[in-house]
């Protein structure tokens, strides 16, 4: 251990990931599915076995999605562009004392770089403070929870790292600033286009696209649909369009949260709407549930229903969204004592 390092403080970046090659998609799969936090696949004897089964009868079509976009997600680079941003911001500003350094990591729960690895690398180069900052604005148990839950078991083996945890921050108001600037940029599309002549922004209809998760844990309490439609609220109060908000991603045989996005796209065209700006309101970074599932398959599905889609940015390397981070970090640093 680099005991120079004691005065530095590290953040680490939590997020999904993502297979960084088609070779690598039923693996990720598999990790997915192994964790019980996400859904649970009969006793606990059988979650692995019934993973691998999921997982490889999955693949070929989860590959084929994959093969669409790239053969990979872009998850990871995105990431990891997004961590050197914050480390950037955050050294310009001097948080700390001149002695010490920020130094920002990212740790995937279910891909490269895994969680695990990237803690052993973290307390190899001797950092004893940590900010923990999940990358879901919305707090769920089986996002941030499961992280968090896996991050603190590895911890347990360095007994020497503090650590402070960011829960959520979903109507953080530089990241809902974030938010809003790429709705006005995605408005604007269907104002300076020969396919909607004369409309004005505030005739297309914004729909709040968010991962689903498995109805049971909101019935248990989970807090991840309430924090949801904060953030809604707080965009929308911006905004004079219309709205609604609508869950993708399902996967499973479980009830999961409805309205499903397919089923909102029916209901908007059965209304007559003919305009739409698809927001992906719990993504901070473009994946599949952005390039392939919005840009293609609810695409494609709103022309056939006579409407046209067009989609807000991802906040991705947004210069206002890094900001956001930082902010939320250095107010981490300030509960946890360590600004000097």
């Amino acid at each position: 251990m680099q005991a120079d390092k004691k005065s530095d403080i590290g953040v680490l970046l939590l997020n999904l990931g993502g297979p960084d090659s088609l070779s690598a998609v039923q693996p990720f799969l598999y990790n997915l599915f192994s964790d019980r936090e996400i859904i649970r696949l009969g006793p606990a004897f059988l979650q692995k076995p019934l993973a691998w089964l999921i997982s490889s009868l999955r693949s070929a079509k989860t590959r084929a999605a994959y093969a669409l976009i790239g053969g990979r997600s872009p998850i990871r680079e995105i990431t990891l562009d997004q961590a050197r941003a914050l480390e950037a911001v955050l050294n310009e500003s001097r948080i700390t004392n001149h002695d010490s350094r920020i130094t920002v990591f990212v740790g995937m729960r279910y891909w490269h770089p895994y969680i695990e690895d990237v803690v052993k690398e973290i307390h190899e180069q001797g950092f004893e403070k940590l900010i923990v900052l999940s990358l879901y604005p919305h707090y769920s148990v089986a996002t941030t929870g499961s992280s968090l839950s896996y991050l603190k078991r590895i911890l347990t083996s360095y007994p020497s790292i503090k650590t402070c945890e960011i829960m959520s921050w979903f109507d953080h108001h530089l990241y809902i600033d974030a938010l809003a600037e790429k709705i006005e940029k995605g408005l604007a599309v269907f104002c300076s286009s020969p396919l909607t002549p004369g409309i004005a922004p505030a005739d297309v209809h914004l729909l709040f696209s968010a991962h689903s998760l498995p109805k049971k844990f909101v019935d248990e309490g989970d807090p991840y649909v309430d924090h949801i439609m904060a953030t809604i609220k707080a965009v929308t109060a911006r905004f004079s369009n219309p709205w609604k908000l609508s869950y993708q991603s399902k996967s499973g045989p479980v009830a999961w949260l409805e309205p499903s996005t397919e089923q909102m796209l029916e209901e908007m065209a059965s209304q007559g709407i003919k305009n739409m700006l698809a927001v992906p309101i719990s993504f901070v970074s473009d994946h599949i549930e952005t390039l392939y599932e919005i840009d293609m398959l609810y695409k494609e599905m709103a022309t056939g229903l006579g409407m046209r889609l067009e989609r807000a940015e991802s906040l991705n390397l947004s210069p206002a969204f890094i900001s956001a981070l930082k902010d939320i970090a250095v107010q981490g640093i300030k509960e946890a004592g360590w600004k000097e």
